[in-house]
């Protein structure tokens, strides 16, 4: 399928459904990488989704994409600019929209597959607008409550479930953060599952055989 010119770069694997709106995947990458990245995983997944790999928007050089800033410095050490992490927060809630229209996808079955600061936007888009967000998958990321909404706590939560995986080797992102995630979601109600791999900061295989079988036992 070609893709259309929408706010945000995407690649797309169109659903095989034909006989109503499909649901639809949507993947967001990590810092450094590329739509590209997780869309390998397209051929193994469900073929009743339509899967779409989103391009960050911000440009790192001399390649890849960020959905917002990491900056070293001597006084802060390594901080993320949350600012940019809101906006792009609200960049893919818009583009979810825009996408679900132009392409006819069910907008009451939306997925977020996220891995790392992919991972980190999924969280921020599903607990901000969890109205939006059936589904996440999220991949080596932790919760960052700095860029939900204020009120997020007040949202319902009954109709949103959420896969969390973490390599225990983790070197980028420590698993200790992923470990807070299950008692945030328990305190929210948020029915989730939550698993730790022999692994670092990547999808190990069984890891891949966990979420395939968790998101199509949810298709």
């Amino acid at each position: 399928m070609t893709t259309a010119p929408l706010s945000l770069e995407h690649i797309i694997r169109p659903s095989n459904l034909t006989d109503k709106k499909p649901p639809v995947l949507f993947m967001l990458h990590g810092y450094g990488s590329n739509e590209e990245d997780l869309f390998s995983f397209a051929p193994e997944l469900p073929k009743e989704l339509c899967i779409i790999a989103i391009r960050a928007p911000y440009i790192l050089q001399p390649y890849g994409y960020a959905w917002y800033a990491i900056n070293f410095d001597d006084d802060k050490g390594k901080w993320s600019d949350d600012v940019q992490a809101t906006e792009s927060r609200d960049k893919i809630k818009k583009f979810i929209n825009e996408a679900c229209t132009t392409y006819g996808l069910d907008e009451t079955n939306v997925n977020l597959l996220g891995f790392s600061q992919g991972t980190i936007l999924s969280y921020a888009v599903a607990l901000s607008y969890p109205d939006k967000v059936k589904n996440v998958i999220a991949l080596s990321g932790y919760i960052n409550e700095k860029i939900l909404l204020e009120s997020y706590q007040e949202n319902d939560f009954n109709s949103l479930s959420i896969y969390a995986s973490h390599g225990d080797m983790d070197q980028v992102i420590p698993v200790d953060w992923a470990r807070l995630v299950p008692e945030l979601l328990t305190k929210l109600g948020i029915t989730h599952t939550y698993e730790e791999f022999p692994a670092g900061h990547g999808v190990a295989p069984q890891n891949f055989y966990s979420l395939k079988k968790w998101i199509t036992d949810k298709t």
